[in-house]
């Protein structure tokens, strides 16, 4: 039996790639579209890492985040310019694409922990991409994007501390904390895995806020709850599929995602 080989992982990098020149005039013409239409949007992806890190990173996909209402102007623009349209997910992701390239629009974690608001486009800070002067999610928000991105096949916690990096810890962390919420231990455990890789640069993030998350989770273990519930599926529902399916856990993610569908349905935003 041939021995399987992993996947190629590419380099991290700031030299960047040669764009098809049929890839650039889409993307282009999809940001053009939608700002001449006045739809809100913050670019977000490889585009938003480049601003904030300079890293620059090859993607067929042009990730825009919205809210869920204006992701449903946004189809509705592209549609009539042209473009094939779908609703892969109603709780976070809809997708246009014309020949082999897409525009994501993103509405929140497909965890549903994490929303797209308007503050996010409020905040978001101005870019010239390809030409057009457009938006680029702020540092504090691409982060909080970032957080839940801890699956298996896919893990954006040297995103995040490169954020970090890339800033010099610059940021509005009373924004970062009020992103993740009761959930803040996610941004624990990444400001943990940045001050391991970047030990020299600790001071980064605040002192205070160092011992804020230290005293909460010395405050955690002291105080340990026997009737929390499990968390894990909102951090992989497929590597945490048996704690669920045979050991009688929490679904809490499947919770999460049934409130927003609700939450939609009830504002009148479910496409």
């Amino acid at each position: 039996m041939a021995e399987r080989q992993p996947a190629i992982v590419p380099e991290t990098s700031s030299q960047p790639s040669v764009i098809p020149e049929q890839q650039l005039f889409l993307f282009r013409e999809i940001l053009e579209l939608l700002e001449k239409k006045n739809v809100p949007f913050a670019v977000a992806g490889a585009f938003a890492l480049r601003q904030h890190t300079g890293i620059s990173r090859d993607t067929k996909d042009l990730d825009l985040f919205l809210t869920s209402k204006n992701a449903t102007k946004a189809l509705k623009v592209l549609q009539e310019a042209g473009f094939e349209c779908e609703v892969c997910d109603p709780v976070w992701l809809f997708k246009a694409h014309r020949d082999d390239f897409f525009v994501d629009l993103i509405t929140g974690m497909s965890n549903a922990v994490i929303v797209v608001e308007e503050s996010w486009i409020e905040r978001a800070k101005p870019a010239v991409i390809y030409d057009v002067s457009t938006r680029v999610l702020a540092g504090e928000e691409l982060i909080a994007s970032k957080l839940f991105v801890t699956r298996r096949e896919r893990f954006d916690g040297a995103d995040v501390a490169h954020v970090i990096y890339g800033t010099q810890g610059k940021l509005d962390w009373q924004r970062v904390l009020q992103l993740i919420g009761e959930h803040w231990e996610m941004l624990f455990w990444a400001l943990v895995l940045f001050r391991y890789a970047y030990p020299a640069q600790t001071g980064y993030v605040p002192k205070e806020l160092w011992q804020e998350l230290i005293d909460r989770y010395r405050d955690t273990i002291a105080h340990s709850d026997p009737r929390a519930r499990f968390r894990g599926s909102l951090i992989d529902d497929k590597m945490f599929a048996i704690d669920v399916n045979e050991w009688g856990m929490a679904n809490q993610m499947q919770e999460h995602r049934e409130r927003r569908l609700r939450n939609l349905k009830s504002n009148g935003k479910a496409i």
